[in-house]
């Protein structure tokens, strides 16, 4: 969870009191968060003559986007005191009557998709503000924009620059301006070169840096206001002076943009003329259907159940009194007229972690005191736990194979694509295995869509002990499946490797006959057959397979058969001599390899 570090004297004025260390620990507990450190106690540096101002260091959850600032944390803990209502958000017209214009470019598509905008206007900045704006823009980029991948801010003087704004796609050769606080005109590709050595842009360098074209965001006069997510434009820089902030937000993720968007204006809204007033500015995106104006800061409308609510606390409130605890969480809230045991309840803007009512039974929960809660012996909404299916499924295998004294090993989920493929005389179809889109090594290119990788690896680095090596593994593998949502389905396979002076494929088969005996499947030949005594009434049996990982004669594939349809479940065989060549290995190794999801 974020630490945020705020001046106490700062934060004590804005919450009307003085609190003693002792005092607000047990506030900041009330409400949910935690004091973790009072520098006030300690001894503090002293910076030009100066000593360090006495900080408190909160520790907020990694939620509460809205309070990752000093803005926010007292803003919050006001209204939980009832010093303050909730603020109301309004996007007001400008002065002219004509709102700004932020037209995105088709060619945005291929490197950074979307964009939003916002005006603060006739903003009162003190020192102190200024640097908390430009600090919560660093820590929104941290967490939430996920070191700006997904989301890069740009404030900007709108005094210095003029409307209507275009955001575009330009080769970094024809983007030219002067950076953020230098003096010399460069562009994007010298700036490319000259940020590689900056402690803190190299960072983000990487995000665009093989891109043929970069985004910028012009004014009228083309006049370039920032390349996101690398840096601002100097001509539109902002300081404690500026009255009018011209907020730019671009991002790969259109939830997140919406979220940051509103965060931010919503913090400092409050030290406009009128608080709480956002001017908002209309985007233009016919290519891909996103015109809109933005902000949108209209609270979210959902009803929670007061019975879930009382259920879960251990309470008997009212609706009338649940209304009340919520209001001290920023919410909105009315019993509601369709049903006694609903409460319709409104979420402020600044809120995007609540997604369902467990989320407010927790923030009434909050309001009404932790330590208020009754205390019931855990029964009362205890539950049991038990293992998954697959998981119980994966023990009795892995217990077996154990017991038949073969030793278990847990490699690496990843592995490389040679590995994976063409080390065991395979092809890729493209369209098996789940490759990572940037791979930090060689090593680690894709998720495997096979045990066998792994296992021999395992021997290749264990070849200094005695023979014979007896492992398995009982895992998942990954593989593409378009028509899933998440578009791949993990599969749980067992594997066997043999690795000795001898092939060892017998022992490998007696392996294969034991897994399928205690998960009873009963075994048939071309001569006879044994009636399966299962609760599935299965049966199995081995046919001579022709696969390219194995020797030429010495594989077969297992079938099974459940309620009269065939499965084939896997293969086992010797492996070929060019696979021991790839894994460096000198000894014959057989493998087994199954599919035991389908015993479920």
């Amino acid at each position: 969870m974020p630490t945020i570090g705020v001046d106490k004297a700062a934060l004590f004025k804005a919450l009307g009191r003085e609190y003693t260390t002792d005092e607000f620990d047990d506030l900041c507990f009330e409400f949910g968060i935690e004091l973790d450190e009072d520098t006030s106690t300690t001894e503090r540096p002293v910076v030009n003559g100066k000593q360090e101002p006495a900080q408190l260091k909160i520790e907020i959850p990694a939620n509460r986007y809205d309070m990752l600032c000093i803005e926010g944390i007292s803003l919050m803990l006001n209204i939980f005191n009832g010093k303050t209502p909730s603020p109301h958000y309004r996007l007001v017209a400008p002065p002219n009557g004509k709102i700004q214009t932020l037209t995105i470019a088709e060619e945005t598509m291929s490197v950074r998709p979307y964009a939003a905008g916002a005006i603060l206007r006739n903003v009162s900045f003190t020192q102190a503000r200024y640097e908390s704006f430009i600090a919560l823009q660093d820590k929104l980029h941290q967490n939430l924009a996920r070191q700006r991948t997904l989301v890069a801010i740009g404030t900007h003087d709108l005094d210095t620059i003029k409307g209507p704004f275009t955001y575009e796609a330009l080769p970094p050769e024809e983007i030219e301006f002067v950076p953020l606080n230098q003096t010399k005109k460069m562009n994007a590709v010298e700036m490319m070169k000259f940020y590689e050595t900056d402690k803190h842009l190299s960072r983000y360098l990487h995000i665009i840096k093989d891109s043929p074209v970069y985004p910028v965001i012009l004014d009228a006069n083309r006049t370039v206001c920032s390349m996101p997510p690398i840096i601002n434009s100097n001509h539109s820089k902002i300081s404690p002076k500026t009255r009018n902030v011209f907020i730019d937000v671009t991002a790969t993720d259109r939830t997140k943009l919406e979220i940051v968007t509103n965060i931010l204006v919503a913090m400092f809204s409050q030290y406009t003329e009128e608080p709480f007033t956002i001017e908002p500015v209309q985007v233009i995106s016919e290519h891909n259907n996103e015109s809109r104006q933005v902000p949108d800061l209209t609270p979210r409308e959902t009803e929670i159940e007061i019975s879930y609510i009382n259920d879960c606390c251990g309470l008997s409130l009212s609706a009338e009194d649940i209304c009340k605890l919520l209001m001290r969480m920023s919410y909105s809230a009315t019993p509601s007229k369709s049903s006694k045991n609903l409460i319709d309840v409104s979420i402020p803007p600044t809120r995007a972690d609540v997604l369902h009512q467990c989320d407010i039974m927790e923030d009434v929960a909050i309001a009404y005191g932790f330590n208020s809660l009754p205390r019931s012996f855990p029964s009362k909404s205890g539950t049991v736990a038990q293992p998954l299916m697959i998981n119980k499924l994966s023990d009795i295998v892995r217990l077996e194979a154990a017991m038949a004294g073969w030793s278990e090993v847990m490699p690496l989920i990843l592995c490389s694509h040679d590995e994976n493929f063409a080390w065991l005389n395979r092809k890729d179809d493209g369209k098996t295995a789940v490759k990572l889109a940037n791979p930090k090594t060689a090593e680690y290119q894709v998720v495997r869509t096979s045990l066998l990788p792994g296992l021999l690896k395992t021997i290749r680095e264990n070849k200094h002990h005695s023979v014979p090596i007896k492992i398995f593994e009982v895992s998942d593998v990954a593989f593409k499946d378009t028509s899933l949502e998440r578009k791949s389905r993990n599969e749980r396979h067992f594997a066997a490797a043999w690795y000795g002076k001898t092939s060892g494929f017998e022992v490998v088969h007696g392996l294969m006959d034991r897994i399928m005996l205690m998960l009873k499947s009963a075994f048939i030949t071309s001569e006879e057959g044994l009636e399966g005594h299962g609760s599935g009434d299965s049966s199995y049996w081995i046919e001579e397979v022709d696969d390219p990982t194995f020797f030429e004669g010495h594989s077969a594939a297992i079938h099974v058969k459940f309620n009269g349809k065939e499965h084939v479940i896997g293969v086992f065989g010797i492996l070929h001599p060019t696979v021991l060549d790839n894994y460096d290995l000198r000894y014959p190794v057989s493998t087994l390899e199954m599919n035991i999801e389908v015993f479920l």
